[in-house]
């Protein structure tokens, strides 16, 4: 890709759009009373997924941009067990009935820092408060430095039936440049007694754009992920912004590769996991051909949520945790994302909700757009827009970085049929950014906080 459609394009601000509005939308409008009420609105036979936020780490990884806090000893943990515990109890006071579930995700932080015997008294009481299916996936984030094999057992004793491990990079010089010494014996010991338990689907994390990256050395960390044959793995782009985590001014940013080096390193990772059997799903995953990852995107059925691309059909995720986020059929809510906040709501006996954002039917619409563009690289514009009960006309008419994409070469359209070019795909964000109402006052808050974080 020519350098300077990559420097036009490949602007950090622009949002991954797992969700749609995105949450500099959100409002303290929608609180605690808000969600009370929508989660009573849930269809009571329709299936649910769970997401499970868990905000400890025993180390801080210095390129990590998710809410999480350090801690060494047990009590914090504790603490939060007691309060994630009333805050299931106070959400199944709100439903209709025993919801079933079909997905449950433990994130992160490191869930892992909950003692095994408790993590198996968690699962049983989201049993009891939700009727889980067979088949339903269990899945928990990973650090395979401080997995014991306690845990793994305890894993299994409470259906865990899949594991994220977080990998980033194998390169010995990239993990003391951003705090994050792990092994490669470390990991492939893990990931054998996850699988010698049962735990058989297996998802990999890898990170391109970190300091010290070069081509070179993300092709070999890919060829030592597949030497472990994970069945799923996610190539992320680090996002370094420092303004907003402070944790990332450890990291020395003239050793930061720019969009060129990127591209290269996202090229040469997607070609080395592509020529070893894997199916490249969407902007950033790479998934077994019999996964089902694949096979959703090979039925048309692919989904984005706030963790990525999911074959999870559900349209309701419920959060449960700080800053948790949780999507409802009337639109998105996201818990107090300080501890100490989360606590003092739940102990006094009220959700945490403190802000969320209420869809209207043009945002459902637009997130419709979106998610096909981000999912399958093209979108049936005025076949989404008869769905929705919209003429198609003003959209594409109204989206004017379209008609500049299409100038740039990046999309073909044809009756409003857009296809985003194999050769452009790690762009897609700017595509789908063309549909995003919201956009310009997005990057304008983002522009403003990193000029305040700079004074």
């Amino acid at each position: 890709m020519q350098t300077s459609l990559l420097n036009k394009y490949c602007d950090a601000r622009l949002p991954w759009y797992t969700i749609y509005p995105t949450v500099p939308e959100f409002s303290a409008m929608v609180g605690a009373k808000t969600c009370e009420t929508w989660l009573r609105r849930l269809p009571p036979d329709e299936p649910v997924s769970l997401y499970i936020h868990v905000p400890f780490c025993r180390s801080i990884c210095w390129y990590c941009g998710f809410p999480t806090s350090l801690t060494r000893g047990e009590r914090p943990v504790r603490n939060y067990l007691a309060a994630v515990r009333d805050e299931i109890c106070l959400v199944a006071e709100q439903l209709p009935r025993a919801l079933p579930v079909h997905d449950v995700h433990f994130g992160g932080g490191t869930p892992t820092t909950i003692a095994p015997i408790d993590f198996v008294a968690l699962m049983e009481l989201l049993r009891h408060c939700f009727a889980f299916s067979k088949s339903a996936t269990i899945a928990i984030e990973i650090d395979p430095r401080g997995v014991t094999a306690e845990m793994v057992e305890m894993l299994q004793a409470a259906g865990t039936n899949r594991a994220s491990i977080g990998v980033q990079s194998f390169d010995p010089a990239v993990q003391r440049a951003v705090n994050r010494v792990q092994s490669e014996v470390q990991t492939a010991s893990v990931v054998e007694r996850l699988r010698q338990h049962g735990i058989s689907r297996i998802n990999f994390d890898l990170l391109f754009g970190l300091p010290h990256q070069t081509v070179r050395s993300c092709v070999d960390s890919a060829r030592t992920a597949l030497a472990m044959r994970p069945d799923r793995l996610a190539v992320f782009g680090y996002a370094h912004v420092p303004s907003y985590m402070k944790r990332q001014r450890q990291i020395d940013e003239t050793a930061l590769p720019d969009n060129v080096a990127r591209a290269e390193q996202a090229a040469a990772i997607a070609d080395t996991l592509v020529s070893a059997g894997y199916r490249q799903i969407g902007l950033d995953h790479f998934a077994l051909p019999n996964d089902e990852l694949a096979l959703a995107q090979k039925a048309g059925r692919l989904r984005r949520n706030s963790l990525g691309y999911s074959a999870d059909t559900c349209k309701t995720v419920i959060g449960l945790g700080p800053s948790a986020i949780g999507r409802l059929r009337d639109g998105y809510v996201q818990n107090e994302i300080a501890t100490a906040s989360y606590h003092q709501h739940i102990q006094a006996g009220r959700l945490a909700t403190s802000k969320g954002y209420c869809l209207t039917a043009e945002d459902r619409l637009r997130a419709a757009i979106i998610e096909r563009l981000m999912c399958d690289l093209q979108a049936d514009v005025p076949a989404i827009c008869a769905a929705h009960g919209f003429d198609p006309i003003p959209l594409l008419g109204s989206a004017g970085r379209l008609g500049m994409l299409a100038e740039d070469g990046i999309v073909d359209i044809e009756e409003g049929f857009i296809r985003v070019k194999q050769k452009h795909r790690f762009v897609v964000r700017a595509v789908a950014a063309a549909f995003d109402t919201y956009l310009d006052r997005t990057l304008l808050l983002s522009h403003a906080s990193e000029q305040i974080a700079k004074l």
